[in-house]
Protein backbone atom coordinates (compact mmCIF):
# COMPACT_ATOMS: atom_id res chain seq x y z
CA UNK A 1 0.00 0.00 0.00
CA UNK A 2 1.19 3.40 -1.10
CA UNK A 3 1.74 5.40 2.06
CA UNK A 4 2.46 9.30 1.47
CA UNK A 5 2.47 10.57 5.02
CA UNK A 6 5.38 7.52 5.35
CA UNK A 7 7.16 8.60 3.09
CA UNK A 8 6.66 12.69 4.13
CA UNK A 9 8.68 11.43 7.32
CA UNK A 10 11.64 11.46 4.79
CA UNK A 11 11.76 15.35 4.44
CA UNK A 12 12.77 18.34 7.01
CA UNK A 13 10.80 20.45 4.78
CA UNK A 14 7.39 19.50 5.53
CA UNK A 15 8.09 20.33 9.44
CA UNK A 16 9.03 24.31 8.72
CA UNK A 17 6.65 25.76 9.50
CA UNK A 18 6.02 29.69 8.52
CA UNK A 19 6.27 33.05 10.56
CA UNK A 20 2.01 32.37 11.19
CA UNK A 21 2.83 28.24 12.29
CA UNK A 22 1.37 27.60 8.95
CA UNK A 23 2.56 23.98 7.50
CA UNK A 24 4.20 24.31 4.28
CA UNK A 25 2.24 22.98 0.92
CA UNK A 26 4.68 22.13 -2.12
CA UNK A 27 2.55 22.53 -5.55
CA UNK A 28 5.85 23.95 -7.33
CA UNK A 29 7.76 20.28 -7.69
CA UNK A 30 8.05 21.23 -11.56
CA UNK A 31 10.36 23.44 -10.33
CA UNK A 32 12.41 21.35 -7.89
CA UNK A 33 11.75 18.65 -5.45
CA UNK A 34 11.72 18.97 -2.00
CA UNK A 35 14.96 16.88 -0.70
CA UNK A 36 15.10 13.91 1.35
CA UNK A 37 17.39 13.52 4.33
CA UNK A 38 19.52 10.09 2.79
CA UNK A 39 20.18 12.61 0.35
CA UNK A 40 21.12 15.99 2.63
CA UNK A 41 23.19 13.30 4.89
CA UNK A 42 25.20 11.93 2.27
CA UNK A 43 26.34 15.77 0.80
CA UNK A 44 26.94 16.69 4.26
CA UNK A 45 29.59 14.18 4.85
CA UNK A 46 31.52 14.37 1.63
CA UNK A 47 31.24 18.46 2.50
CA UNK A 48 32.16 17.81 5.82
CA UNK A 49 34.82 14.43 5.80
CA UNK A 50 36.02 13.92 2.03
CA UNK A 51 35.99 17.62 0.54
CA UNK A 52 38.80 16.88 -2.39
CA UNK A 53 39.01 16.97 -6.54
CA UNK A 54 39.19 14.00 -8.30
CA UNK A 55 41.68 12.92 -8.85
CA UNK A 56 43.99 12.99 -5.25
CA UNK A 57 45.78 10.59 -3.94
CA UNK A 58 45.30 11.07 -0.51
CA UNK A 59 42.23 9.18 1.24
CA UNK A 60 39.67 11.87 0.41
CA UNK A 61 40.73 12.20 -3.18
CA UNK A 62 40.46 8.62 -3.67
CA UNK A 63 37.26 8.69 -2.37
CA UNK A 64 35.59 11.43 -4.64
CA UNK A 65 37.03 9.58 -7.57
CA UNK A 66 35.04 6.64 -6.10
CA UNK A 67 31.70 9.16 -5.74
CA UNK A 68 31.99 10.18 -9.79
CA UNK A 69 32.38 6.91 -10.92
CA UNK A 70 29.48 5.29 -8.60
CA UNK A 71 27.64 8.86 -9.51
CA UNK A 72 27.96 7.90 -13.56
CA UNK A 73 27.28 4.56 -12.90
CA UNK A 74 23.92 5.79 -11.20
CA UNK A 75 22.79 8.16 -13.64
CA UNK A 76 23.28 5.17 -16.57
CA UNK A 77 20.56 3.18 -14.55
CA UNK A 78 18.64 6.44 -14.19
CA UNK A 79 19.30 7.25 -17.99
CA UNK A 80 19.03 4.38 -19.44
CA UNK A 81 22.35 3.91 -21.01
CA UNK A 82 26.07 3.45 -20.43
CA UNK A 83 28.24 4.99 -17.85
CA UNK A 84 30.46 6.29 -19.79
CA UNK A 85 27.76 7.96 -21.90
CA UNK A 86 27.12 10.02 -19.07
CA UNK A 87 28.07 13.60 -18.77
CA UNK A 88 27.68 15.74 -16.07
CA UNK A 89 27.54 19.84 -15.78
CA UNK A 90 26.33 22.39 -13.61
CA UNK A 91 22.26 22.08 -14.85
CA UNK A 92 20.57 20.83 -18.38
CA UNK A 93 20.57 24.47 -20.22
CA UNK A 94 24.35 24.74 -19.54
CA UNK A 95 24.91 21.02 -21.11
CA UNK A 96 22.57 21.87 -23.75
CA UNK A 97 24.76 25.28 -24.25
CA UNK A 98 27.84 23.04 -24.42
CA UNK A 99 26.63 21.13 -26.79
CA UNK A 100 25.16 23.06 -29.38
CA UNK A 101 28.81 24.55 -29.73
CA UNK A 102 30.29 20.79 -30.25
CA UNK A 103 27.42 19.41 -32.72
CA UNK A 104 27.24 23.23 -34.54
CA UNK A 105 30.68 23.32 -36.06
CA UNK A 106 30.02 22.03 -39.54
CA UNK A 107 27.10 23.17 -39.87
CA UNK A 108 26.19 25.93 -42.66
CA UNK A 109 23.53 28.58 -44.37
CA UNK A 110 21.33 26.59 -45.80
CA UNK A 111 21.25 23.64 -43.15
CA UNK A 112 18.18 23.93 -41.00
CA UNK A 113 16.95 22.92 -37.01
CA UNK A 114 13.79 22.28 -35.98
CA UNK A 115 12.74 22.49 -32.42
CA UNK A 116 9.28 22.58 -31.05
CA UNK A 117 6.36 24.93 -29.54
CA UNK A 118 6.05 22.81 -26.38
CA UNK A 119 9.45 23.10 -25.29
CA UNK A 120 10.82 24.74 -22.35
CA UNK A 121 13.30 27.46 -24.27
CA UNK A 122 16.35 26.11 -22.83
CA UNK A 123 15.84 23.52 -25.29
CA UNK A 124 14.92 26.07 -27.77
CA UNK A 125 17.30 29.25 -27.20
CA UNK A 126 20.51 26.85 -26.94
CA UNK A 127 20.07 25.47 -30.66
CA UNK A 128 18.48 28.65 -32.15
CA UNK A 129 21.47 31.07 -30.57
CA UNK A 130 23.97 28.73 -32.56
CA UNK A 131 21.56 28.51 -35.70
CA UNK A 132 21.47 32.51 -35.88
CA UNK A 133 25.12 32.56 -35.45
CA UNK A 134 25.64 30.05 -38.27
CA UNK A 135 22.91 31.37 -40.42
CA UNK A 136 20.46 28.40 -40.26
CA UNK A 137 17.26 28.60 -40.50
CA UNK A 138 15.10 27.32 -37.57
CA UNK A 139 11.42 25.61 -37.84
CA UNK A 140 9.17 24.51 -35.11
CA UNK A 141 6.46 22.01 -34.92
CA UNK A 142 3.43 24.11 -34.32
CA UNK A 143 1.15 23.12 -31.23
CA UNK A 144 -2.45 21.97 -32.46
CA UNK A 145 -5.11 24.50 -31.60
CA UNK A 146 -6.12 24.62 -28.53
CA UNK A 147 -2.59 24.19 -27.58
CA UNK A 148 -3.11 20.40 -25.80
CA UNK A 149 0.02 18.97 -27.57
CA UNK A 150 1.84 18.98 -30.74
CA UNK A 151 0.59 18.87 -34.52
CA UNK A 152 2.64 16.45 -35.95
CA UNK A 153 0.82 16.30 -39.40
CA UNK A 154 3.84 18.06 -41.50
CA UNK A 155 7.27 16.86 -40.16
CA UNK A 156 7.94 14.85 -42.74
CA UNK A 157 8.74 18.05 -44.47
CA UNK A 158 9.33 20.10 -41.41
CA UNK A 159 12.41 17.80 -40.78
CA UNK A 160 14.03 17.48 -44.18
CA UNK A 161 17.29 16.15 -45.63
CA UNK A 162 18.58 19.78 -44.78
CA UNK A 163 17.74 19.47 -41.29
CA UNK A 164 20.87 18.57 -38.89
CA UNK A 165 19.75 19.18 -35.26
CA UNK A 166 15.85 17.91 -33.97
CA UNK A 167 15.17 19.20 -30.40
CA UNK A 168 11.82 19.08 -28.85
CA UNK A 169 10.97 17.55 -25.12
CA UNK A 170 9.54 14.60 -23.55
CA UNK A 171 6.85 16.48 -22.06
CA UNK A 172 5.72 19.71 -21.62
CA UNK A 173 7.01 21.27 -17.97
CA UNK A 174 3.69 23.74 -18.36
CA UNK A 175 0.89 21.74 -19.34
CA UNK A 176 1.93 18.29 -18.49
CA UNK A 177 1.53 16.69 -22.03
CA UNK A 178 3.37 13.85 -23.36
CA UNK A 179 5.00 13.97 -26.24
CA UNK A 180 4.09 11.61 -29.05
CA UNK A 181 8.06 10.84 -29.46
CA UNK A 182 7.99 8.15 -31.78
CA UNK A 183 7.49 9.53 -35.43
CA UNK A 184 9.83 12.29 -34.08
CA UNK A 185 12.60 10.64 -33.90
CA UNK A 186 11.92 8.35 -36.93
CA UNK A 187 11.92 11.12 -38.96
CA UNK A 188 15.15 12.55 -37.61
CA UNK A 189 16.63 9.41 -38.36
CA UNK A 190 15.27 8.94 -41.82
CA UNK A 191 17.84 12.02 -42.65
CA UNK A 192 20.87 11.30 -40.03
CA UNK A 193 19.76 14.44 -38.13
CA UNK A 194 20.54 14.62 -34.33
CA UNK A 195 18.12 14.33 -32.13
CA UNK A 196 18.34 16.22 -28.93
CA UNK A 197 15.27 15.61 -25.98
CA UNK A 198 15.08 17.72 -23.09
CA UNK A 199 13.74 15.24 -20.69
CA UNK A 200 14.03 17.28 -17.48
CA UNK A 201 10.54 17.63 -16.90
CA UNK A 202 9.40 14.08 -17.65
CA UNK A 203 11.95 11.43 -16.26
CA UNK A 204 10.66 12.34 -12.62
CA UNK A 205 7.61 10.83 -13.82
CA UNK A 206 8.33 8.12 -16.00
CA UNK A 207 11.57 5.87 -16.23
CA UNK A 208 12.97 6.50 -19.64
CA UNK A 209 15.99 4.44 -21.32
CA UNK A 210 17.68 6.84 -24.04
CA UNK A 211 19.31 3.82 -25.35
CA UNK A 212 15.80 2.35 -26.67
CA UNK A 213 15.01 6.18 -27.46
CA UNK A 214 17.61 5.79 -29.95
CA UNK A 215 18.64 9.65 -29.80
CA UNK A 216 21.73 11.29 -29.75
CA UNK A 217 21.17 13.41 -26.78
CA UNK A 218 19.09 13.16 -23.74
CA UNK A 219 19.36 15.95 -20.80
CA UNK A 220 17.54 15.75 -17.19
CA UNK A 221 18.49 17.54 -13.92
CA UNK A 222 18.30 15.35 -10.47
CA UNK A 223 17.27 18.07 -8.48
CA UNK A 224 13.87 18.01 -9.91
CA UNK A 225 13.80 14.45 -8.07
CA UNK A 226 14.56 15.14 -4.80
CA UNK A 227 18.52 15.90 -5.60
CA UNK A 228 20.67 18.71 -5.48
CA UNK A 229 21.04 20.82 -8.94
CA UNK A 230 23.05 18.29 -10.71
CA UNK A 231 23.08 18.41 -14.84
CA UNK A 232 23.30 15.42 -16.93
CA UNK A 233 22.94 14.36 -20.50
CA UNK A 234 23.21 10.89 -22.19
CA UNK A 235 25.16 11.28 -25.52
CA UNK A 236 25.62 8.78 -28.18
CA UNK A 237 28.58 7.33 -29.23
CA UNK A 238 28.06 9.59 -32.80
CA UNK A 239 28.45 12.49 -30.50
CA UNK A 240 31.14 11.65 -27.92
CA UNK A 241 33.42 11.12 -31.23
CA UNK A 242 32.82 14.83 -32.06
CA UNK A 243 35.80 17.21 -30.90
CA UNK A 244 34.81 18.76 -26.99
CA UNK A 245 34.21 22.29 -26.56
CA UNK A 246 36.91 22.29 -23.31
CA UNK A 247 39.80 24.02 -22.06
CA UNK A 248 42.89 23.53 -23.94
CA UNK A 249 44.70 21.42 -21.35
CA UNK A 250 41.69 19.43 -19.73
CA UNK A 251 41.82 15.87 -20.38
CA UNK A 252 40.23 14.28 -23.97
CA UNK A 253 39.24 10.53 -22.65
CA UNK A 254 35.33 10.86 -22.76
CA UNK A 255 32.53 11.40 -21.22
CA UNK A 256 35.59 13.59 -18.62
CA UNK A 257 36.12 15.53 -22.05
CA UNK A 258 32.97 17.36 -22.04
CA UNK A 259 32.52 18.33 -18.32
CA UNK A 260 33.81 21.64 -18.18
CA UNK A 261 35.42 22.63 -15.21
CA UNK A 262 35.54 21.32 -11.32
CA UNK A 263 32.12 19.65 -10.95
CA UNK A 264 30.23 19.74 -7.84
CA UNK A 265 30.67 16.67 -6.58
CA UNK A 266 28.97 16.99 -3.53
CA UNK A 267 25.83 17.31 -5.82
CA UNK A 268 27.30 13.54 -7.30
CA UNK A 269 27.05 12.33 -3.50
CA UNK A 270 23.70 13.36 -2.97
CA UNK A 271 22.30 11.40 -6.73
CA UNK A 272 23.97 8.58 -5.33
CA UNK A 273 21.56 8.42 -2.09
CA UNK A 274 18.85 9.79 -3.97
CA UNK A 275 18.52 7.14 -6.30
CA UNK A 276 19.52 4.59 -3.32
CA UNK A 277 16.29 6.66 -1.45
CA UNK A 278 14.26 6.09 -5.05
CA UNK A 279 14.94 2.09 -5.32
CA UNK A 280 13.65 1.79 -1.57
CA UNK A 281 9.95 2.87 -2.75
CA UNK A 282 10.39 0.01 -5.16
CA UNK A 283 11.20 -2.77 -2.50
CA UNK A 284 14.08 -4.68 -1.36
CA UNK A 285 13.64 -7.35 -3.99
CA UNK A 286 16.16 -7.61 -7.30
CA UNK A 287 18.66 -5.47 -8.43
CA UNK A 288 18.64 -1.70 -8.54
CA UNK A 289 17.53 -1.17 -11.84
CA UNK A 290 14.63 -3.74 -11.16
CA UNK A 291 13.91 -2.05 -8.35
CA UNK A 292 13.81 1.97 -9.65
CA UNK A 293 11.52 0.37 -12.58
CA UNK A 294 9.13 -0.73 -9.88
CA UNK A 295 9.65 2.86 -7.82
CA UNK A 296 8.43 4.56 -10.73
CA UNK A 297 5.45 2.27 -11.42
CA UNK A 298 4.15 2.95 -7.99
CA UNK A 299 4.62 6.38 -8.28
CA UNK A 300 3.16 6.60 -11.65
CA UNK A 301 0.12 4.83 -10.05
CA UNK A 302 -0.21 7.42 -7.47
CA UNK A 303 0.60 9.99 -9.31
CA UNK A 304 -2.31 9.22 -11.59
CA UNK A 305 -4.57 9.21 -8.57
CA UNK A 306 -3.77 12.65 -8.00
CA UNK A 307 -3.91 14.09 -11.50
CA UNK A 308 -7.69 12.28 -11.43
CA UNK A 309 -8.47 13.93 -8.13
CA UNK A 310 -7.12 17.36 -8.99
CA UNK A 311 -9.39 17.36 -12.60
CA UNK A 312 -12.64 16.31 -10.69
CA UNK A 313 -12.00 19.23 -8.75
CA UNK A 314 -11.33 21.93 -11.29
CA UNK A 315 -14.06 19.96 -13.52
CA UNK A 316 -17.15 21.52 -10.69
CA UNK A 317 -15.50 24.94 -10.50
CA UNK A 318 -16.46 27.10 -13.38
CA UNK A 319 -14.16 29.89 -12.71
CA UNK A 320 -11.83 27.67 -13.40
CA UNK A 321 -9.42 28.29 -16.92
CA UNK A 322 -7.69 24.55 -17.28
CA UNK A 323 -5.39 25.05 -20.40
CA UNK A 324 -3.97 21.47 -22.17
CA UNK A 325 -5.76 18.31 -22.02
CA UNK A 326 -8.58 17.51 -19.66
CA UNK A 327 -7.37 13.86 -18.99
CA UNK A 328 -5.74 11.93 -16.51
CA UNK A 329 -3.83 10.02 -19.49
CA UNK A 330 -1.17 10.34 -21.74
CA UNK A 331 0.48 13.52 -19.00
CA UNK A 332 2.46 14.37 -16.17
CA UNK A 333 0.84 15.13 -12.80
CA UNK A 334 1.28 19.36 -14.22
CA UNK A 335 -1.22 21.49 -15.02
CA UNK A 336 -1.74 25.28 -16.11
CA UNK A 337 -4.67 26.88 -15.14
CA UNK A 338 -6.02 30.44 -14.51
CA UNK A 339 -9.06 32.13 -12.21
CA UNK A 340 -11.99 33.33 -14.53
CA UNK A 341 -14.17 36.26 -12.89
CA UNK A 342 -16.94 38.23 -14.38
CA UNK A 343 -15.05 37.33 -17.83
CA UNK A 344 -11.76 38.32 -16.85
CA UNK A 345 -8.49 36.91 -16.05
CA UNK A 346 -7.20 37.12 -12.22
CA UNK A 347 -3.72 38.17 -12.18
CA UNK A 348 -2.14 34.89 -11.38
CA UNK A 349 0.77 36.57 -9.76
CA UNK A 350 -1.81 37.96 -7.10
CA UNK A 351 -3.41 34.48 -6.63
CA UNK A 352 -0.32 33.23 -6.04
CA UNK A 353 1.23 35.62 -3.78
CA UNK A 354 -2.08 35.48 -1.59
CA UNK A 355 -1.61 31.36 -1.28
CA UNK A 356 1.91 32.50 -0.28
CA UNK A 357 1.13 34.14 2.45
CA UNK A 358 -0.79 31.08 3.48
CA UNK A 359 2.23 29.02 2.77
CA UNK A 360 0.96 27.18 -0.07
CA UNK A 361 3.88 26.83 -2.84
CA UNK A 362 1.97 27.60 -6.43
CA UNK A 363 3.67 29.75 -9.03
CA UNK A 364 2.64 31.69 -11.79
CA UNK A 365 4.59 33.12 -15.03
CA UNK A 366 5.16 31.69 -18.29
CA UNK A 367 7.72 28.97 -16.69
CA UNK A 368 10.57 29.85 -20.08
CA UNK A 369 7.25 28.18 -22.47
CA UNK A 370 7.44 30.63 -24.17
CA UNK A 371 5.77 29.12 -27.10
CA UNK A 372 3.05 28.01 -25.06
CA UNK A 373 1.96 30.99 -23.84
CA UNK A 374 2.40 33.25 -26.68
CA UNK A 375 -0.17 30.20 -28.78
CA UNK A 376 -2.46 30.57 -25.58
CA UNK A 377 -2.25 34.65 -25.19
CA UNK A 378 -0.81 34.55 -22.17
CA UNK A 379 2.29 36.80 -22.73
CA UNK A 380 0.89 39.50 -20.67
CA UNK A 381 -0.02 37.35 -17.56
CA UNK A 382 1.13 33.58 -18.07
CA UNK A 383 -0.43 31.47 -15.74
CA UNK A 384 -1.00 29.35 -12.61
CA UNK A 385 0.80 25.88 -12.67
CA UNK A 386 0.10 23.75 -10.14
CA UNK A 387 2.86 20.05 -9.59
CA UNK A 388 2.48 16.94 -7.90
CA UNK A 389 4.82 15.25 -6.83
CA UNK A 390 5.40 11.68 -5.24
CA UNK A 391 4.73 13.36 -1.55
CA UNK A 392 2.01 15.27 -2.61
CA UNK A 393 -1.16 13.89 -1.00
CA UNK A 394 -4.78 13.94 -1.65
CA UNK A 395 -5.71 15.59 1.71
CA UNK A 396 -3.47 18.73 -0.03
CA UNK A 397 -5.46 19.04 -3.34
CA UNK A 398 -8.44 19.37 -0.85
CA UNK A 399 -6.94 22.48 0.69
CA UNK A 400 -5.99 23.78 -2.39
CA UNK A 401 -9.31 24.07 -3.45
CA UNK A 402 -10.72 25.62 -0.42
CA UNK A 403 -8.54 27.93 -0.77
CA UNK A 404 -9.15 28.95 -4.44
CA UNK A 405 -12.92 28.99 -3.10
CA UNK A 406 -12.14 31.38 -0.87
CA UNK A 407 -10.01 33.60 -2.81
CA UNK A 408 -12.51 33.74 -5.77
CA UNK A 409 -15.57 34.69 -3.36
CA UNK A 410 -13.88 37.56 -1.80
CA UNK A 411 -11.95 38.49 -4.89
Amino acid sequence: MYNPESIRQEFLAFNCLNEHGQSPIFFDGPGGSQVPKMVTGAMSEYLGKYHSNMGGLADAGRRTTAINDKARQMAGLWLGCEPQQVVFGLNATSLMFQFSRVLARTWQAGDNIVVSQIDHFSNVSSWQSVAEEKGLQVRRIPLNADGSSLDLTNIQSLIDEQTRLVAVSLASNVIGTRTEIGPIISRAKAVNAYVAIDAVHAIVHEKINATQLDCDLLFASSYKLGGARLGMAYASKRVLDLPPYKVEPATHIRPFAFEQGTQSFEAQAGFIALMQYWANLGGQDGDMDKRLMRAYQVVQSYEYSLSQAFLAFVNERSYIQLYGKNSSNHRTPTFAFNLIKDGQIIPPANVSKWLGDRNVALPSGNFYALDVVRHLDLVACGFLRVGFLHYTTHKEIARLFELLDEYVAQF
